[in-house]
């Protein structure tokens, strides 16, 4: 069960840093979240930071116990848990709300929060999934961020109580998660791939230094998104940066 227990912490270096050393001390239960008002070194996508206000928004990791799925799932999962965010999201901000692969929260073009799914495997086997999520909620102001960034009270106007809507981000994740395990990861990729932010549009990316125009067509069971240039191509995460 998801949120069961709920621990809170004023501050944190990071919350997946947080679980990761329960799990390396032994401490660590199937469906622990962790979820702090203020990070020092919040996590984002290829060691980037993520920077957040204090108390503002919703910094959490779930902790899940990985031996119940195939190590084939991973991006099935992370589908699952982006499914849920944007289960959460759109509940407030509209059906605007998209999920940029591989795992960005987008509302129009303009992101909303991110995941960051940390794995441990041993001996084969995968053990546990640290499911970081970051949602802007209350902040304004985000001149230390790159991207063009929003939260819910640009969209909506309405301040809200960071750590209630974690309980309800929980309810979806744990919601999300009960339809991985019935009706398998072929069936969220498939959900995933119609919540895709541009599916089926021309963006514009650079790799290797080569900036270069595609369309956008789905993302596989691997994770790996396949884009249309007259052909068509699979990308690997982090093998292109998004231009828009």
């Amino acid at each position: 069960m998801i949120g069961k227990p709920l621990i809170i912490l004023s501050t944190v270096d990071s919350t997946n840093n947080h679980a990761m050393g329960l799990i390396r001390e032994g401490k660590a239960a199937s469906g622990m979240v962790i979820f702090a008002l203020g990070q020092s070194q919040g996590k984002g996508q290829r060691g980037r930071n993520w920077h957040s206000e204090s108390g503002k928004n919703i910094m959490m990791s779930s902790l899940i116990g990985a031996e119940q799925f195939s190590i084939k799932e991973q991006f099935a999962l992370s589908a699952t848990i982006a499914l849920a965010c944007c289960d959460f999201f759109s509940k407030y901000a509209g059906d605007e709300t998209r999920i940029k692969w591989p795992n960005d929260l987008y509302w129009r073009d303009r992101k909303a929060g991110g995941i960051l799914i940390e794995n441990t495997v041993r001996e084969g086997k995968w053990e546990w999934a640290v499911a970081g999520t970051g949602i802007n909620i209350n902040q304004v102001d985000f001149s230390e961020i790159l991207v063009q960034a929003v939260s819910l009270r640009q969209i909506t106007g309405k301040t809200y109580d960071p750590l209630e809507l974690s309980k309800e981000l929980i309810t979806h994740i744990e919601n999300r998660i009960q339809m991985l395990q019935l009706q398998g990861g072929h069936h969220m990729l498939n959900e995933f791939n119609a919540m895709l932010y541009k599916k089926d549009e021309e963006v514009s990316f650079r790799k290797n230094q080569i900036v270069f125009k595609a369309k956008v067509r789905r993302v596989n069971i691997n994770g790996e998104l396949e884009i249309d240039r007259g052909i068509t191509e699979t990308i690997r995460h982090g093998e292109v940066e998004w231009l828009l």
